[in-house]
């Protein structure tokens, strides 16, 4: 019998003999060359604008992701030339500083000084500027920090720091991600302040995140839009990635369209100017294993072609019965510089998802299907309603490539091209029926088949640049999007006991262990091929009036079109369009600075977002689009060079047209008029040296035209929080965690429906370093065992009960 690798199995082969060869050059590298001398020779580069001396060395520590301390009476009056390109931090640093009378000396333990030209090189003077030779470039990574001083464009397309932008915006850096053990998207936005996760299944790439109200439905990928919901997976690895950037609010300069909850950019690791590497293992509950790689460096002696590889492998039990998982990840990238301004980026991603027996409606909350007046069922949190015939995998792969150009004067022009494909291949179910108190029967399955696969294509072409207006020096960004997504899905009824000659009965719901129902046997009743394209152009410009008073204003025009043809088994055809041109979406944003700490913002945006494909009206017609307003009012700090963020926000959000499923008709319905209010505070970051805080409070209410609340399966409060600290001394190997996440009560308010009461969740977590290289960490997850709902209606999803993970990482 021929054994034939799937495209995942033959990806991972070539990635770890690829990985092999390239373990042995980083591990030779290392061995060669002790961290200075590494440093020295590392390659960054660099975009340092000409201007102000003091200006242009803090330009340089953010780009080289070296903390400055500048020293005012070494740089007043002084001037920089500024640098582009590719060069070593010293040779970079020589360029900032030509002319300006300061030179760099290097000190016997490695660090490097700002002093007088005319100084010897040993001298040294307490007022000299110092500088960190850590090289962490625009990463996360390597930090061990909780937040970035780095700049971010998922707002506004213009790269600001979450100081400089007018809206709400949180960065989960890798250090958290490590620390907290967040494998999964969807464990990242559960720990994000002002989102609510709620899983309407287990498995079956179900959650549904939550912000300000409304359903997330905006994901970027290194700032690339993502339209279809299928060229994602929320449970998809976060090993890839060096931090997940969430901005709550509508974000229609950067995506296009969406709704008003929040936008999602992954930003994907890249590689490093230095030879590094790392191995990790994990063991856990429910059987829980996994493996990872990740190798980075440069691939020649120049350092001007490097390259990055990732790969992630998990298996696991549940605590549901007959439920397991595999999933696993590749990725690689590559990095040219074609010379010193120019860079060229390629590489590709492959992510598998599969799950047995995943359960998809969650579990009866009551006997005799009666919410209203009948007895609670209190089902274990092992039981599993799935029959062991159903699945649900899904799979996606991209390719990406992007040019980059550095132009004098600091201008920037880039072109970014993705490939994306997406797979879905799932027998699921839905059980129904009115179960006996007494026997424990009457509850029957109705079985389903989807069928779907997904490709997207996108294109964008920006140029960023300075630019004086009246004396002063302002912002730019112009650019062209382009994205066309083509769905492709086969048609299959469900199988209910009215509409087919399937028998789905269960037998006794105690005793039910996933054998007793029979296997389905699907006809295909047609197939659906729908096109979506967008084509969009924006212009954002940052004004600054005064020094401390910015101006953040631009606009972007949408033409859309979707197009759904839907053929039946008979082969008779039907073909339903709509389209929007000439949409345009404004944003305006005033960002004042009380001081160097502090700031007060506000914006306002519009929202236009053309809803599903498959949210259609009583007479199978598509809904209008959803429209609105937003507003925002904010104080932002930065503390200690931005190694300490908070801030607090106040939102309005206006929307029509809003979808809302009526089972009465068995359709959707709009609404009008709905209004969210609500209030969010944050704060991540250093409060001291090893002791990391991340967390905040976020309240928001719905409410539809007539005052009566809406969205009430979002909780109003929920206040997160999780903080680590490295102890000293004797101890200082070790390093100590914990978190929590408390939320109020929640549910479908009205007609007698269950409700979620307030419960808090509790976690922990200890490293210990036995070496430089080599770390082990335990994290501890619900470490109370509360039982909860993380959805509820007239079923119930579980949370997960108090589980561990021993994880094992080896980094040279």
């Amino acid at each position: 019998m021929t054994h034939r690798m799937t495209p995942l199995a033959r990806a991972i082969h070539l990635a770890f003999a690829t990985g092999l060869t390239f373990g042995s050059l980083v591990a030779g590298g290392a061995a060669q060359a002790q961290d200075a001398s590494v440093a020295r020779a590392s390659i960054i580069r660099f975009d340092v604008a000409a201007g102000p001396l003091d200006q242009a060395l803090s330009q340089f520590g953010r780009q080289s992701g070296i903390p400055l301390s500048i020293d005012a009476s070494l740089t007043a009056g002084k001037s920089s030339q500024g640098v582009q390109g590719s060069f070593a931090m010293e040779q970079g640093l020589a360029q900032v500083l030509a002319g300006t009378g300061l030179r760099v000396a290097r000190t016997d333990t490695g660090n490097y000084l700002l002093i007088p030209a005319a100084e010897e090189s040993g001298a040294l003077e307490l007022d000299a500027t110092s500088i960190n030779s850590r090289l962490d470039g625009d990463r996360t990574e390597g930090t061990g920090s909780y937040t970035t001083s780095q700049r971010t464009s998922t707002a506004t397309k213009l790269g600001l720091s979450v100081k400089q932008i007018p809206q709400s915006v949180s960065v989960i850096t890798r250090q958290r991600m490590d620390d907290q053990k967040l494998s999964t998207v969807s464990e990242v936005l559960e720990a994000t302040v002002g989102v609510s996760t709620f899983n309407q299944g287990i498995g079956t790439d179900l959650d549904q995140p939550y912000a300000r109200g409304f359903l997330i439905s905006n994901y970027l990928v290194d700032g690339l839009p993502r339209t279809s919901s299928k060229m994602y997976s929320l449970n998809s690895s976060t090993a890839l990635y060096d931090r997940v950037e969430v901005v709550r609010g509508a974000t229609g300069l950067m995506s296009g369209m969406g709704s008003p909850g929040a936008a999602i950019n992954l930003i994907r690791k890249r590689p490093t100017a230095q030879a590094q590497a790392s191995l990790t293992a994990q063991a856990g509950s429910w059987d829980h294993y996994g493996f990872g790689a990740d190798l980075s460096g440069p691939l020649n002696e120049s350092g001007t072609l490097r390259s990055r590889l990732v790969v992630d492998h998990q298996d696991s039990n549940s605590w549901l019965d007959r439920y397991q998982n595999h999933s696993s990840v590749a990725y690689s990238v590559t990095e040219f510089d074609l010379d010193e301004q120019t860079l060229l980026s390629v590489g590709f991603t492959h992510q598998r998802n599969d799950n047995e027996a995943p359960m998809r409606s969650g579990v009866p909350l009551f006997y005799q299907d009666n919410y209203r007046s009948g007895a609670r069922i209190n089902l274990p949190r092992s039981y599993n309603n799935a029959p062991d015939w159903s699945y649900y995998d899904t799979q996606q792969s991209s390719v990406f490539t992007a040019l980059e150009h550095r132009f004098d004067g600091g201008w920037n022009a880039k072109v970014e091209l993705s490939h994306s494909r997406s797979e879905q291949d799932a027998i699921s179910y839905y059980q129904y029926g009115a179960i006996d108190a007494q026997t424990g029967l009457g509850s029957s399955i109705a079985p389903a088949k989807w069928q779907q696969t997904d490709k997207q294509n996108s294109l964008d072409a920006s140029l960023t640049g300075p630019f004086e207006l009246l004396g002063r020096e302002h912002e730019l960004v112009a650019g062209v999007a382009l994205s066309r997504i083509d769905s492709k899905s086969n048609n299959y009824n469900w199988l209910y006991a009215w509409n087919s000659s399937y028998d789905g009965t269960l037998g006794n719901i105690w005793t039910w262990d996933g054998s007793g129902a029979n296997r389905p046997v699907f006809d295909r009743t047609g197939k659906t091929d729908t096109e979506e394209t967008q084509y969009s152009a924006y212009l954002t410009s940052r004004f600054n009036l005064t020094d401390s008073t910015h101006l953040i204003t631009g606009s972007r025009v949408i033409d859309w079109k979707r197009t759904a043809e839907s053929t039946s088994s008979a082969g008779v055809r039907s073909t339903q369009e709509r389209k929007e041109n000439g949409v345009v979406v404004p944003f305006a944003g005033l960002v004042y600075d009380l001081d160097e700490t502090w700031s007060v913002y506000g914006s306002y945006t519009q929202i236009f977002n053309p809803q599903s494909a498959t949210a259609r009206d009583i007479n199978n017609q598509p809904l209008d689009p959803e429209e609105g307003n937003a507003y925002e009012l904010g104080v932002k700090a930065g503390f200690d060079e931005g190694r300490l963020n908070a801030s607090m926000a106040l939102f309005r959000i206006e929307q029509d047209n809003v979808a809302e499923y009526d089972g009465t008709i068995s359709a959707y319905r709009m609404l009008q008029g709905i209004t969210t209010n609500g209030v969010e505070l944050e704060l991540n970051g250093e409060l001291s040296e090893g002791w990391n805080i991340a967390g905040g409070y976020a309240y928001s209410v719905s409410e539809d035209a007539q005052h009566d609340r809406a969205m009430s399966r979002i909780p109003r409060h929920n206040v997160k929080g999780f903080t680590t600290y490295r102890l000293s001394g004797a101890l200082d190997k070790v390093t100590v965690g914990a978190g929590f996440n408390w939320k109020s009560r929640y549910g479908y308010e009205g007609d007698g429906y269950p409700m979620q009461g307030s419960f808090m969740l509790v976690s922990a977590m200890t490293r210990y370093d036995f070496s430089k290289q080599l770390s082990a960490t335990l994290n501890v997850s619900n470490l109370l065992d509360k039982k909860y709902y993380a959805s509820i209606t007239e079923n119930g999803v579980y949370g997960e009960p108090r589980n561990a993970v021993l994880s094992l990482k080896y980094a040279f």
